[in-house]
């Protein structure tokens, strides 16, 4: 039985309103995703019941909020299939998780002359803080490259791994492909050398199931509001002994165990790297966002998903004018593509005037844009409310703005 997707949209408030009097075809689910009703009261029912401190009161509020903080960490962990929730540690989003591994990590491990391999394929915030490091540490960054259709060649890793390299970052899921990529193979080619493997799962972990234990990764990041969760949350896991091994990435209240002016000693994990108060309703509401996909089912989710890959790329083959950017087979609802002589820009505005959100520009790829040797793209990422109808719509748009613009 497949999923009600008319009943599911019902859930998202947002997706009944109209944008220039046209309903609102909303395909930028790659930047954010929008939230359901039970995420948006949640949210609300923190602010006008129980909004209080974390961890440190004994009076009631604070007790009941530190209790739906810590359960919204178990619900993290049964979702990605941790083994315990010392693993998991709540951040500011997938970004602030690879900083902190990046300096944490790279604080114990990475010294001159080491290096760091990531892809050809990462997302900004998965490049830039290992650049960071390398430059602090006189360490060298390394890239796996990928293919025309924008595959990784994994064939690579014999050569680019070394007994130099000390850690692998690599994205579990292209936000601008759309490539799903081999990463078990990486973490058993890279764990064959005793490295850790960093797994960045922001675009992955809405569109099917996520086990860490599986996978075998060390390190797995995402944030909240690619999950239909709140912005400014999200998650490191890390495997325990990793992380018990690693120093703090930022000091400050909770984190601590004894404070003196001679010496501090650390909290136990996951506490040790949540320093300050934390963006605790953010997490609740992460929570909420992940009990509502488990009541629709990851497993359905992605078995529609797949559909919609399927239709959408056969409208999008059927257009003359139109280029494809990534076309690995195994791929998440990811779509980048070009339109012969219209710039991104001026096609991603005409279809915003028809009701249609878009991405246009690099999207936080840069190499992959130097990889084709283009300036950006036009992007359409679609999750389990959208439809066939919105893709047929997407097309005609598209049609219509060749049109108009050629």
């Amino acid at each position: 039985m497949g999923l009600d997707i008319a009943h599911i949209r019902k859930d998202f408030p947002i997706l009944r309103q109209q944008v220039y009097n046209k309903p609102l075809i909303y395909l930028d689910n790659g930047a954010t995703t929008h939230k359901p009703q039970v995420v948006i009261d949640t949210e609300r029912e923190i602010q006008e019941k129980q909004n209080s401190s974390i961890h440190r009161g004994i009076h009631y509020l604070s007790e009941q909020m530190t209790n739906r903080y810590e359960a919204a960490r178990e619900t993290v962990r049964a979702f990605i299939n941790a083994a315990s929730v010392q693993e998991i540690i709540f951040t500011s989003g997938a970004t602030g998780s690879i900083n902190a591994v990046a300096f944490s990590f790279g604080e114990k491990y990475v010294g001159e002359g080491d290096e760091i391999l990531i892809s050809e394929m990462e997302h900004h915030s998965n490049i830039v803080p290992w650049q960071m490091l390398c430059e602090r540490k006189k360490a060298r960054l390394k890239v796996i490259p990928f293919d025309e259709k924008g595959e990784l060649r994994v064939e690579q890793l014999d050569t680019l791994l070394s007994e130099k390299t000390r850690i692998v970052a690599l994205t579990h899921a292209s936000n601008s492909l759309g490539s799903i990529n081999p990463v078990q193979e990486v973490i058993r080619r890279a764990h064959e050398r005793e490295i850790p493997v960093l797994l960045d799962g922001a675009q992955m972990v809405q569109h099917g199931k996520v086990d860490v234990r599986e996978l075998d990764c060390d390190f797995y990041v995402f944030s909240s509001h690619k999950i239909f969760g709140p912005t400014g949350s999200g998650v490191l896991y890390g495997k325990e002994a990793l992380l018990e091994d690693l120093p703090p990435y930022q000091g400050g209240g909770d984190m601590v165990d004894q404070v003196t002016f001679e010496k501090t000693t650390y909290n136990t994990l996951p506490f040790k790297f949540e320093a300050g108060t934390m963006h605790f309703t953010g997490a609740i509401g992460l929570a909420a966002a992940l009990e509502y996909i488990r009541s629709v089912g990851i497993e359905e989710i992605g078995r529609y998903e797949q559909e919609l890959i399927r239709y959408t790329r056969a409208k999008l083959e059927g257009i003359e004018q139109l280029r494809i950017y990534g076309e690995s087979e195994n791929r998440i609802s990811v779509f980048s593509f070009l339109l012969d002589n219209i710039h991104p820009y001026d096609a991603g505005m005409i279809l915003d005037k028809m009701g249609i959100a878009v991405r246009t520009g690099t999207h936080c790829t840069q190499p992959v844009m130097d990889h084709f040797g283009i300036s950006g793209t036009i992007r359409a990422s679609m999750v389990f409310y959208n439809t066939m109808e919105e893709i047929d719509m997407l097309a005609d748009g598209i049609r219509r703005t060749i049109e108009m613009l050629s």
